[in-house]
């Protein structure tokens, strides 16, 4: 399939709903107040159930912004993203030579690290894309691993399996003219389109060279002035959802924000601490004084009350006149009212998207736990992160598959075609102190072997290191010594 006709509608009618979600989720995980703000009141989420929330309603002119937002959306996206990839996943092929090959582009690509801010991306906004490139300017030695938002990407799905995406950007721009770069991944081709339109519409084609950031494609095309071969018999993109189902528009193939169906809770939790901070603006104390305590500035300036002042001469006021003197006005603060009302929101924001509370800083006292500890505590969590490494597992390993198919065909590199294996791990790191007691107990009770003792130590050594630590234990223990017992025959009775 092409490239869109001109004049077409951007982005297209049928991804319209998910990125109008997406754009209220984006908002909630910016953390930025003017942005819920203009999302409230431009959009129609605050009208289409009636409820006037609190970042719809427009501050008056000349007075002070006093409402607080706090950042809890941004905080479930950032646990999400920890409890799957805070430490680094072990990537593994067979073949030695493609195994050092992919070590060079796990590092120069800074996979982790895009693998931890993708999972980030994708549990606030829904999903994400990882795409294959390549620039010779850039990186002229390697091809390239990038992560795109959702919003940014049109894909087309064929019984549930992505067929080709469309990812696009508006460049830069003086006029009031919008210039988009398109960029369509097909199997075995890449598509380059720049047109030249206004905010919904597509509006005309132009060749790449109209705009400096696509200049440079021009000569990267083939005959027919567009595309790009990659020599490669895949797509070069996957799409990684966040989690499945998206209940806002079932049958969907794209998946769910962990943020859906939070935005009431959200709104709420903003409402009470906005009230919290409001009590203590109004507690604070206030002094009301006479009119003889006050200091005139001369005619016409007014006057003040200067409370560094410690002695005041005698005033002439009757000593039976009720308030003559200084009046203390401060009202009191409902602290644990506020605070048992902000916490019970919390748990049930994390709750309904998939975390249990520690995971988010409550029910904590700060003491050592340990790893077992940690996985009753958080047991919650660490199930949404096994549902949802699921997904991460296949479209890592799927990627890594066509980056070293791009590699070996563009570069030259020397590698087989081979499907990574992907571990990320179970999420919980085992007290030393407590493997090391299973490890007596299981020795004591002489059911476990050394062979396996040390793979329960190390789980991360290969065959060969687990077998050297194994008879360097037996030979520092003595177990390497045949039995003496076993040279002689046994003794014939008479």
């Amino acid at each position: 399939m092409p490239l869109p006709d001109n004049g077409a509608v951007w982005p297209p009618r049928e991804i319209a709903p998910l990125y109008t979600d997406i754009r209220l989720d984006d908002a909630w995980y910016s953390g930025d107040p003017r942005k819920l703000a203009k999302v409230y009141r431009n959009g129609t989420h605050h009208r289409a159930d009636g409820r006037r929330r609190l970042w719809s309603r427009p501050r008056p002119a000349g007075t002070r912004e006093h409402r607080l937002h706090i950042p809890l959306a941004g905080e479930i996206a950032q646990t999400s993203a920890d409890l799957l990839f805070a430490d680094a996943p072990v990537i593994t092929v067979s073949d030695t030579a493609t195994q050092d090959r992919l070590d060079e582009l796990l590092d120069a690509c800074a996979v982790p690290e895009l693998l931890l801010t993708a999972a980030e991306t994708a549990a606030a906004l829904s999903g994400v894309f990882l795409r294959v490139t390549w620039d010779r300017d850039a990186a002229p030695d390697r091809p390239l691993l990038t992560a795109v938002h959702p919003d940014q990407a049109v894909p087309e799905w064929r019984f549930g399996i992505m067929t080709a995406v469309t990812f696009w950007r508006a460049l830069p721009s003086t006029t009031q003219t919008v210039w988009r770069h398109l960029e369509r991944h097909e199997r075995g081709v890449i598509l380059h389109g720049l047109y030249e339109g206004t905010d919904d519409q597509l509006g005309r084609r132009v060749p790449l060279t109209e705009h400096p950031d696509t200049a440079g494609l021009a000569d990267s095309l083939g005959p027919e002035g567009d595309a790009i071969e990659t020599g490669v018999d895949l797509l070069t993109a996957v799409y990684v959802p966040n989690i499945a189902p998206n209940r806002r528009h079932r049958g969907a193939p794209w998946g769910r924000s962990d943020l859906q169906g939070l935005h009431d809770l959200l709104d709420a939790l903003d409402e009470v601490w906005s009230s919290w901070l409001r009590d203590i603006r109004l507690a604070r104390a206030r002094l009301i004084v006479p009119d003889g305590y006050l200091r005139s500035r001369g005619p016409g300036q007014g006057a003040d009350f200067d409370e560094e002042r410690e002695v005041w001469q005698t005033l002439a006021i009757p000593p039976t006149e009720q308030g003559s003197g200084i009046t203390l006005s401060q009202f009191d603060i409902r602290v644990e009212e506020h605070r048992a009302t902000a916490e019970a929101i919390v748990r049930q924001a994390t709750a309904a998207a998939g975390y249990s509370p520690a995971s988010v800083g409550l029910d904590g006292d700060g003491a050592a736990v340990t790893a077992t500890e940690i996985a009753a505590r958080d047991h919650r969590s660490m199930v949404t992160r096994g549902k949802k490494a699921r997904y991460w597992r296949r479209a890592v390993a799927d990627i890594l598959r066509i980056l070293l198919s791009v590699d070996r065909v563009q570069f030259g590199a020397r590698t087989a075609d081979e499907r990574p294996t992907v571990d990320i791990g179970d999420g919980v790191a085992e007290d030393p102190g407590s493997t090391a007691q299973t490890l007596s107990l299981l020795a004591q009770a002489q059911a476990v072997s050394t062979d396996t003792k040390v793979r329960i130590l190390h789980p991360d050594w290969d065959d060969s290191a687990i077998s050297d630590e194994v008879a360097r234990i037996h030979e520092e223990t003595g177990q390497a010594v045949a039995d003496p017992v076993g040279n002689f025959p046994l003794l014939q009775p008479g």
